[in-house]
């Protein structure tokens, strides 16, 4: 063996640490390898094997550890001095200066003068400690996060026809058994790439059914016999759901013995759906007749009830992103219960949560109305429980708060006659609210009338520049903790690196304002000790991880186990990956279907706005695009916003192919440069949500929300297109 001298390089000690990737819900299993400090490539990603994506990565996954040494990483707290800009500060200047300004805030104002606003990409442990948080230590109703903005239409509905919302309640690997899949307002094959091999054996069968109004790459698979490919009208995804009922009801393609044993409710939707026959549907959504009852019959076929194999119905945000959402799920999990779907193995009906811990995030007290364990606030009992383990009393636990987009439009409004004055301090953290929130115009007007914004990132994002205090925080690879996929599985984040710079967890920085702000509540910072009491709190509750632990979910994977999916309601109990099977989680057991019907979107097309504006993720960007924007691989392939729009719709504007487009709604304008493509109606186009500035779609977006949700109707608008537009979008 050759020996090595003093001046030939010495390989560096590699270690690697098993975690997920930051980004989205399916949450990707990966190796971190990891090597000294200054060697030429201090991390890399690998793939390793894991359920839902099968030892598969995007290209987001794949350049995730880019992100840990982006040039412009905050590794130091930054203040805003009294010359406008921001200045690196210690963190005792910093953490002072948020006390203070807290204390003034409500002693002037009262504790509501302080809101809190969390994402879906944090830990479980630091959503429920951030929760925990607002309502101990500020003792604020007012927290919410942008996971309003991603699943709160499919909880709100899931919620109340099946009592219990977890996103799928199935294995995802339990789709590639069924004859019939229909993907409603989800495009996986660019969101969550890895996922789409669950669906090639439903392919094969010719029963994969994806609704957009886009052909996506997703609805590209429906081509060549492998399934059908609906197009609505923007914003009528609900007269398809109303017009499939119908078929499957007046053809006697629903499973009676299923419908009279465990559901109720049904005589109402039948009554409701009678009005939708499918030449009626037609002129409202434009789907032909015929296409519509090859789908239902398709669907009934795949049923348990028809004979078939089953069939699975599963909504995106496409679907969702509507002032009618809850409606539309609602409409949804009619069809599935009148087939016969849910509650049985190999069949039902679940939603895809978009974000990394959208699930977890909801689950344990980042939401208005709830507390850990997915409790109702209002409820006392819920109330004793979590205060028990909070060590406080239950009356000091605040009521619900406001809903996310009520939240933000109403940061730092005088009071009214009939209106309380709005928060005037405000926290965020895991959220770039100036790019990601509808009607992004009247969010950042909101922001400058607070007397405080402080926010948690790694990097100086578009919120964060805005900011009177920036605290550096860890990213996923620097920390501990744990996250709940798509499906409920509670898996273990774990760490690779030592956090860079004076980053902090959350965690530690919670822990240490509450010292400072004078709470006598405990907050521990260990991610495991965190997590034990997490498990306490949710005991009980509808999504109990009472019976896990770190060390649980550790021993586990290390024997190649099973995972767990919630409930875990002790020790010994194995988890569910499943629900539904013995009986639907309300009182009497058995389903609800509850009759719904169509309005149409708050901003229709009309004389001066006469084209639907629909958005989306494109395959490299993710979210608000403050993450992927950074990482050179990906923008070197999408580095600017586009809209896309159909040759016929782009002749008769006078848009050319490649030049700059200014597009106007009610709200705002946006520039972005045209595409064009035969993939989209000619009365729509489509922009992505993940760039800034002038390039920013949710400038253009609509704020009117759900009325049971409160989810705002991202996915369509009215807007007007001119061409000619100086300038770009980058």
């Amino acid at each position: 063996m050759r020996s090595t001298t003093a001046q030939e390089p010495v390989a560096a000690p590699v270690t690697t640490a098993a975690t997920h990737c930051p980004y989205c819900a399916l949450q990707c299993a990966m190796a971190l390898a990891t090597s000294e400090p200054g060697a030429p490539a201090p991390v890399s990603v690998r793939p390793r094997p894991f359920p839902t994506s099968a030892g598969g990565l995007c290209q987001k996954g794949w350049t995730s550890a880019e992100l840990l040494q982006t040039p412009d990483r905050i590794t130091t707290p930054l203040v805003r001095g009294g010359d406008g800009q921001l200045h690196p500060a210690s963190w005792d200047e910093a953490l002072t200066l948020i006390t203070d300004r807290v204390s003034r805030v409500q002693a002037e104002h009262g504790r509501e003068a302080v809101a809190v606003f969390g994402g879906g990409g944090l830990t479980n442990e630091k959503a429920y400690t951030l929760g925990k948080f607002a309502r101990t230590v500020l003792r604020t109703p007012h927290i919410d996060y942008n996971g309003r903005f991603c699943m709160s239409s499919a909880a709100a509905a899931t919620n109340r026809a099946l009592g219990l919302d977890r996103g799928m309640p199935f294995p995802l690997t339990d789709l590639a058994g069924a004859d019939a899949v229909m993907l409603l307002g989800s495009n996986p094959a660019e969101t969550m790439p890895p996922s789409v091999q669950h669906l090639a054996p439903v392919r094969a069968r010719g029963g994969l059914v994806v609704m957009d109004p886009r052909r996506s790459r997703t609805a590209v698979l429906t081509a060549d016999g492998q399934g059908q490919h609906l197009q609505p009208v923007p914003g009528t995804d609900l007269v398809v759901l109303l017009a499939l009922t119908h078929i499957v009801i007046a053809e006697n393609l629903t499973d009676p013995a299923y419908l009279d044993e465990r559901t109720s409710g049904f005589e109402d939707v039948r009554r409701s759906v009678a009005a939708w026959w499918p030449e009626r549907a037609e002129t409202v959504c434009g789907v032909p007749a015929a296409q519509l009852r090859r789908v239902a019959r398709l669907l009934a076929a795949a049923s348990p009830a028809g004979g078939g194999r089953g069939a699975y119905l599963l909504t995106g945000r496409g679907v969702e992103q509507s002032s009618q959402g809850t409606a539309t799920v609602t409409a949804t999990i009619n069809l599935a219960l009148a087939l016969g779907l849910p509650g049985r193995i190999g069949s039902g009906y679940g939603a895809i949560t978009g974000q990394g811990n959208g699930q977890g995030g909801r689950e344990h007290g980042q939401k208005a109305d709830q507390l850990p364990g997915y409790r109702s606030i209002t409820d006392p009992a819920s109330r004793e429980h979590v205060a028990g383990v909070w060590g406080v009393a239950p009356e000091t636990i605040p009521g619900p708060g406001k809903p996310a987009v009520e939240l933000l439009t109403s940061l730092g409004q005088a009071a009214t006659p009939g209106r309380p004055a709005g928060p005037r301090a405000l926290f965020v953290h895991g959220a770039n609210v100036l790019v990601s929130a509808p009607n992004a115009g009247r969010v950042a007007e909101a922001l400058e009338r607070l007397d405080m914004l402080v926010v948690c990132d790694f990097v100086l994002s578009e919120t964060a520049s805005c900011a009177d205090v920036v605290l550096p925080v860890t990213q996923w690879a620097e920390e501990e903790g744990t996250m709940t996929s798509l499906e409920g599985r509670v898996i273990r984040r774990r760490r690779a690196l030592p956090p860079l710079g004076q980053t902090r967890s959350e965690l530690w920085i919670l822990a240490e304002l509450a010292h400072r702000l004078g709470s006598d509540v405990t907050f521990a910072t260990d991610p495991a000790v965190v997590f034990d009491e997490l498990a306490r709190a949710s005991a009980g509750g509808v999504a109990d991880y009472a019976g896990l632990s770190h060390a649980r979910l550790d021993a586990d994977e290390a024997a190649d186990g099973p995972g767990y999916y919630w409930p875990v309601p002790g020790p010994g109990h194995p988890g569910t990956p499943r629900v539904f099977l013995d009986r639907f989680a309300t009182p009497d057991g058995r389903a609800r279907m509850i009759a719904v019907d169509h309005h149409g979107p708050a901003d229709d097309v009309r004389s001066g706005a006469p084209v639907y504006l629909v958005t989306g993720r494109v395959l490299q960007h993710y979210q608000s695009g403050a993450q992927t924007r950074r990482v050179a691989d990906l923008n070197r392939v999408v580095s600017e916003a586009v809209v896309e729009l159909h040759p016929l719709l782009a002749t008769r504007l006078g848009i050319d192919d490649g030049v700059m487009v200014r597009l106007r709604s009610a709200r705002g304008e946006a520039i972005a440069r045209a595409r064009w493509s035969d993939d989209i109606r000619p009365d729509t186009v489509f922009m992505p949500f993940h760039f800034a500035g002038s390039g920013s779609v949710n400038l253009l977006t609509s704020d009117a929300t759900d009325p049971i949700s409160g989810m705002p109707e991202f996915k369509v608008c009215a807007v007007d297109l001119t061409p000619g537009a100086e300038g770009g979008s980058r």
